[in-house]
């Protein structure tokens, strides 16, 4: 059976979503077939030509869409919404922008919030903790507190909540996708536990019991 998708992915939290949303695509549409490239970043294949003419900013993931003329999509978010756009038509993982424009902006909001806040602040908190050649205290200090800031955020949020966006208890949608695999590597970060935010931790473990999720989170790992 031939591949709709190759996907150029690395086991880390913004690896993991577009293979999360796929897998769960899978499940709900059997035909949808995939292919996982690796990509070494260890060896900065990430800056070689052939993949900086897919993505002109060198970072993983990107999707090719074979079945649209091998269409790049670059970018975790915009992955997700480009998935969701073509190939989620009975809008199991996001909402109908016409008829559930609210939920459909509530889904966006939170994932904005995680692209332009918990990814790339958490991000730092990782680098400073464990990559950092240096030890700088102030770095650490500072996007340590942001993160544990936002975590906070995304607590209140949860209350009485079991997913970001939608009415009532909400539905494990796009944004789930998007904010889950940074929080569940909490430990990175420098945070020990997420006992200080019960509803959060609850969260992640409920999108932890998804096979779908499972099965992306693994996708990354290949050899």
């Amino acid at each position: 059976m031939s591949k709709h998708f190759t996907l150029y992915t690395f086991p880390t939290a913004n690896g993991a979503q577009p293979s999360i949303l796929l897998e769960e695509l899978k499940k709900t549409t059997p035909s949808i077939v995939y292919g996982a490239n690796k990509v070494d970043l260890v060896n900065n294949a990430q800056k070689e030509p052939w993949f900086i003419k897919l993505n002109p900013n060198g970072r993983i993931p990107v999707l090719v869409d074979h079945s649209r003329g091998d269409f790049a999509v670059f970018e975790s978010a915009a992955i997700l919404l480009y998935l969701a756009q073509h190939y989620d038509k009975d809008y199991k993982f996001w909402f109908n922008p016409v008829t559930d424009a609210d939920d459909y902006s509530e889904m966006l909001q939170w994932i904005f919030f995680a692209h332009g806040g918990v990814a790339p602040m958490q991000g730092q908190a990782n680098h400073f903790n464990i990559m950092a050649r240096e030890d700088i205290p102030y770095a650490k200090k500072r996007y340590l507190e942001e993160t544990k800031r936002l975590y906070g955020v995304l607590e209140i949020r949860l209350q009485e909540r079991e997913w970001l966006a939608g009415t009532g208890k909400g539905k494990y949608s796009l944004a789930d996708i998007k904010v889950i695999p940074w929080v569940r590597l909490y430990e990175y970060t420098g945070i020990q536990t997420l006992n200080e935010w019960p509803n959060v931790m609850a969260w992640v473990q409920r999108a932890e019991e998804r096979e779908g999720f499972q099965a992306g989170l693994n996708v990354g790992i290949l050899p």
